[in-house]
């Protein structure tokens, strides 16, 4: 903002100008935690990339890493991460060809893969997450306290759209 200008407060001035009072709060209220998770993950992106990382590959292999053997079933692995069955087949293919992740049929059901972490791979993710802790989850720009209430507004918000 060079001009000192926050694009978000003038855009709910337009929506106000413009009759839309009632939508107004909630249209800046959406946009700001637009604009902060494109924030947030270009602050991850940058500490992730020395590892060869994106946050959506770091996910997936934090959520293997904290499995009890290391490795979880391909479907699972997209209902936990919440995503598609196509973008965990893409993460599982970029973290293999990283020597990262290793594909393992089901022992007993032979129509599943399994994902399984290596020791490479939790290396890396351990590693990552020091670097994560340290210079993104432990510095939002918020008090524990204010941290603690936007979780707690944002879990009601996900909560209501019928999803975590």
């Amino acid at each position: 903002m060079a001009d000192g200008l926050d694009p978000i407060a003038e855009a709910r001035r337009q929506w106000e100008a413009h009759g839309w009072t009632d939508a107004a709060p909630a249209m800046a209220a959406v946009t700001s935690i637009m604009r902060a998770q494109q924030l947030f993950l270009a602050r991850v992106d940058d500490h992730l990339t020395p590892f060869g990382l994106t946050f959506a590959r770091y996910e997936l292999l934090r959520l293997l890493a904290f499995t009890r053997h290391g490795e979880l079933p391909l479907g699972k692995l997209g209902d936990r991460l919440q995503v598609h069955a196509t973008s965990i087949t893409s993460a599982v293919n970029r973290l293999e060809g990283q020597g990262f992740v290793e594909r393992r049929p089901h022992p007993t059901d032979g129509r599943t893969t399994l994902a399984v972490i290596t020791d490479s791979g939790r290396d890396v993710v351990e590693r990552a997450t020091a670097v994560l802790n340290a210079e993104v989850f432990g510095a939002i720009g918020l008090s524990e306290r204010e941290t603690a209430q936007l979780y707690r507004l944002l879990e009601k918000v996900r909560r209501s759209s019928g999803t975590y």
